[in-house]
């Protein structure tokens, strides 16, 4: 059933498609440290040279070593640095503003050319770091399971894909940002699947499920029509199974009713098309399954606590943050 699996995965990893990520590459010399407050809602980071330990705020500090690669979950806050006991010397802002302690702007003063950062050329540790700027709500059913960092070995067969980002990150050529962004998409998706494929990591329910030929055979159909008018009798139909055996093997691996699990996809997706300009909420409750305005705002606000229109002015008012990350 991987087949299935891939399929319904596809669109959750759609969610944190990069559009214009940050992407720096700094050399740095120990004792260094740095405070991340950026509020991005999701970081990677890979040593391309020596090592380092994430410190968040409230965990244990964790190693990262060259041929790893580390995902924050944000917008909670973490320190990076050579050493877990080193002191931050600056801190990243929202917007990628880097600072002092004391608040001084730093600027362009640590400037080392194309994306590359740092006070000295020839530190002995160069890190490779990809901030998304803005993750889509229909991710948060895959980000909601990671852990606040996760460290991952990069395959064999992937670490041609870190070399080339950093080569790709020294150039300045017409349609770069686009270029880094797909690769950066790569090696995001390349450690999320390794992770999920892996036993005893924690893998969400409905991900497990999807191996199962009932179960995954159902999300596949859910998620492929959302907008769809879909009940628990159709449903089961389409998969070739009762109503009762489908509404109780659903529940059991997905650890919620398939309604329930249809509800919440299809607010995810109202939820990013919400985010979009010149949208209105009667069209986005049809594109996901709702036959008026008056519908969606109903069940927008039973599920989340917020109607469509407060969603929407949170939302412009924390762009690149998931709005349940906020309110």
């Amino acid at each position: 059933m991987s087949t299935l699996a891939d399929d319904t995965l596809t669109g959750l990893l759609d969610g944190p498609r990069a559009r214009g990520a940050f992407l720096l590459r700094s050399i740095l010399n120990p004792p260094w440290s740095m405070r991340i407050e950026d509020r991005a809602p999701l970081s990677l980071v890979t040593m391309a040279h020596g090592h380092a330990w994430i410190v968040p705020d409230g965990g244990d500090p964790v190693a990262l070593h060259p041929g790893e690669v580390a995902i924050m979950r944000g917008p909670t806050p973490y320190t990076i640095a050579d050493h877990p006991d080193t002191p931050p010397q600056v801190i990243i802002h929202p917007g990628q503003r880097c600072a002092t302690i004391d608040g001084h702007d730093i600027g362009s003063s640590r400037d080392l050319g194309v994306r590359t950062w740092g006070e000295d050329p020839t530190g002995s540790a160069v890190m490779l770091s990809g901030t998304y700027q803005m993750q889509r709500e229909i991710g948060q059913h895959l980000f909601g399971a990671l852990p606040p960092v996760l460290v991952r070995p990069i395959d064999a067969g992937d670490s041609a894909l870190v070399s080339l980002l950093e080569a790709e990150m020294l150039r300045q050529e017409p349609g770069q940002e686009l270029v880094l962004d797909r690769i950066l998409d790569l090696v995001l998706v390349s450690v999320l699947r390794a992770w999920l494929a892996s036993p005893g990591v924690g893998a969400p329910a409905w991900y497990r499920a999807q191996h199962d030929e009932v179960v995954g055979a159902a999300l596949k159909l859910l998620h492929a029509e959302p907008a769809y008018g879909w009940t628990v009798a159709n449903l089961a139909t389409r998969v070739g199974v009762s109503r009762a055996a489908l509404a109780r093997r659903f529940t059991s691996l997905v650890g919620e009713p398939p309604m329930n699990y249809l509800t919440s996809l299809r607010l995810a997706l109202a939820a990013d098309l919400l985010r979009e300009t010149e949208t209105t909420i009667g069209s986005v409750a049809r594109k996901v399954g709702y036959s008026s305005a008056f519908a969606l705002s109903a069940a927008f606000k039973r599920v989340r606590g917020l109607s469509p229109q407060e969603y929407i002015r949170q939302a412009a008012n924390n762009p690149g943050v998931p709005v349940a990350a906020v309110s």
